[in-house]
């Protein structure tokens, strides 16, 4: 484990990650689909990639905070989180609702906190 601050693929405005101390933050918004199902899955897919690449996966999850703009998403976007998790590895969550999110066709944004390793 190393102390080094890592950032992956950072930009001038954000990382999609960041390393610390074998811990890895991530936020991830949708690439795609219309419905909160597609933009889920297209969210999970990326943030799969993500914690692969900071050395980490789904089954390190340590919290996440997902932002809706809709509660009247949640039970659509709970079915693609609940079959995209590893058994028994469900983190400490909150579920949000907020006015808005960066793009307006962006209905769910979830932020990720992960152990590197394992």
């Amino acid at each position: 484990m190393t102390s080094a601050l890592q950032r992956l693929n950072p930009t001038a405005r954000y990382a999609d990650a960041t390393i610390f101390n074998g811990i890895v933050q991530a936020v991830e918004v949708p690439a795609g689909g219309e419905d909160i199902r597609a933009q889920t899955a297209s969210l999970l897919a990326a943030l799969d990639a993500t914690l692969v690449q900071a050395g980490s996966g789904r089954h390190r999850l340590l919290m996440a905070t997902v932002y809706l703009t809709d509660m009247g998403d949640y039970a659509g976007m709970n079915d693609v989180w609940q079959s995209w998790l590893p058994p028994e590895c469900a983190p400490a969550r909150a579920c949000v609702q907020v006015a808005a999110l960066a793009d307006p066709a962006w209905r769910v944004e979830i932020a990720v906190t992960a152990a590197v390793g394992g």
